[in-house]
């Protein structure tokens, strides 16, 4: 069915939906609020017709096509067949379809889901017991960059490789510090901070947002002005879907040099990696700001025998002929050579940290998740060097498991220098580096998978002696159910809040108090209202 037409001299949006026949039930109702919303809807300002948007039903031909393919999630243990579905999945053009979709959620007792581009470890952005609609953010996805007032306007849709894009299309010297990986959507990544390779220099993703679109829940369209101080800091870093859908982010462009230079050096155990990872932490947060050398550590078959590899990952947002110097005073026990280093543009370098150096720079534009698996991830963050001793150990525990991996990011620099009250991301001076966790596996077999989240949850006890501690941090964007789960009140929420947030969970919960004292934007680790309700009220 498509409905269209004028009213007030304007075009309402095309709305196709399609449906199967079926007795009267919440998907119908829910049909026929938003087919009364939006017919009655004045939203767009022009003669032009805005293109279709669709809403799929659970029991149509395209759905799982949708749902799996189309719009898949990274983690592919949710894609099985007792993986509860959404009633719909609407992927709206307009963000007048997404106001009707909240008003009309609202009104039947359904809860939303709100769905970027599916990097979220724990599917909170896809998932729910309850009957539920996923909004998904693909259409919304529109980039548009301002090289005069170095800002860019944002669709929360739109991927962090079409935003790199984007810049490079107008300038060879701006730049955005955000993550690694191009297909992460910026809706979630910038509403639980979003950190990558220029955080040291530049800090994470939320500290350049300067103003943003919200639907509330309420169905209003605000802006950083409308929504007052409290609700815009909130959503930079505590996790946007919280406190309603964000439809846009306007954010602020650093500049980056004409060439900046990668380098990956590789060394096994039998190489000297243990001592060199050591050695690592004790300068890797120091480095001038510029530069930034990360280590991902995982398991690798050595001839016939399988060992422990470290890889130093670097930018440095220089010259080779800068770089070496540097390093030769600051880390020579790597041995860097200027034969491992590569000297590229800024955004060829986004392509470099994926593995996909030598490509056109269009490549940025697939939305294709490249690295889909069954997985579970953790996160720590780390105040002090830990022992050589505690790395052979982790060594064993990697011996003993396949496909594993440690990701450890350096700090310091411009972190050092923000406040962990100024955004809910409160993990800023003192932490020298963060780690995540990750183990993968190929198949869903409840045993196997029970196996490989033992081991994962077995290498995190092991941790903990070497890590932060009251409370043992947690980075929000690694999302992890393990920490504990509870949005019906302040104090279910403690148990994983306070390690996302540390002290800035208590004003998310004020925040939220006000923006959405019902609580109807929630998941499993959702912010709850500080003011306590009945589960009456939150069902």
């Amino acid at each position: 069915m498509i409905l269209t037409g004028t009213r007030n001299g304007f075009c309402y949006a095309l709305f196709f939906i399609l449906r199967v026949p079926m007795a009267k039930s919440d998907q119908q109702c829910f049909l026929q609020c938003m087919s009364k919303l939006i017919s009655s809807s004045s939203a767009t300002n022009d003669s032009k017709t805005r293109p279709e948007s669709q809403l799929i039903f659970q029991a149509s031909e395209a759905f799982s096509f949708l749902h799996h393919s189309q719009l898949p999630m990274q983690n592919l243990k949710f894609l099985n067949y007792t993986t509860p579905k959404p009633l719909h999945i609407l992927t709206p053009r307009h963000p007048s379809e997404i106001q009707s979709a909240v008003l009309c959620s609202k009104s039947l007792g359904l809860q939303i889901r709100i769905r970027s581009n599916g990097h979220d470890y724990e599917g909170l952005s896809s998932l729910c017991n309850s009957p539920f609609i996923i909004i998904d953010l693909v259409n919304l996805r529109s980039v548009d960059i301002d090289i005069g007032t170095e800002t860019a306007w944002v669709q929360s849709g739109a991927t962090l490789g079409e935003l790199y894009y984007s810049i490079a299309s107008k300038s060879s010297v701006h730049g955005f510090p955000a993550g690694t990986c191009p297909s992460v959507g910026v809706g979630g990544h910038f509403s639980g901070g979003g950190f990558g390779t220029m955080l040291r220099k530049h800090g994470l993703a939320a500290d350049q947002v300067v103003d943003a679109y919200l639907i509330n829940a309420r169905g209003k369209l605000l802006d950083r002005k409308m929504m007052g101080e409290e609700l815009f800091w909130a959503i930079r870093g505590g996790g946007g879907a919280s406190f309603g859908v964000i439809v846009a982010w306007k954010v602020k462009l650093v500049k980056v040099p004409p060439k900046v230079t990668v380098f990956n050096v590789d060394r096994t155990l039998a190489q000297g990696a243990t001592s060199l990872v050591h050695t690592w932490q004790h300068i890797a947060s120091k480095l001038p700001e510029e530069l930034l050398i990360r280590i991902i550590i995982q398991d690798v078959e050595s001839g016939k025998d399988r060992t422990v590899q470290a890889t130093f990952n670097s930018l440095f947002l220089g010259e080779i002929n800068q770089l070496m110097p540097l390093m030769r005073s600051s880390f020579p026990e790597l041995g860097l050579q200027e034969q491992n280093c590569i000297e590229l543009s800024w955004v060829e370098s986004t392509l470099f940290f994926n593995g996909m150096r030598g490509q056109p720079l269009e490549t940025l534009l697939d939305r294709t998740h490249t690295d889909k698996s069954f997985f579970k991830a953790k996160s720590d963050y780390v105040h002090k060097p830990i022992p050589e001793y505690a790395f052979e150990g982790i060594w064993q525990k990697f011996l003993g498991e396949e496909r594993v991996f440690m990701i450890m990011e350096p700090y310091g620099g411009r972190m050092d220098q923000i406040s962990e009250s100024q955004l809910p991301f409160p993990h800023r001076k003192g932490n020298i580096y963060n780690i995540q966790y990750l183990v993968k596996w190929n198949q869903h077999d409840v045993r196997l998978s029970n196996k490989h989240v033992h081991w994962i949850r077995g290498l995190y006890r092991y941790m903990t002696p070497f890590v932060s501690a009251n409370p043992r941090a947690a980075y929000l964007n690694y999302r992890d159910l393990d920490l504990g789960s509870g949005m019906l009140s302040y104090s279910q929420g403690q148990s994983w809040g306070i390690k996302y947030f540390k002290g800035n969970f208590k004003r998310l919960a004020q925040v939220k108090s006000t923006a959405d004292p019902h609580n109807f934007f929630r998941n499993q680790q959702s912010i709850p209202p500080l003011a306590s309700y009945s589960k009456r009220n939150a069902k």
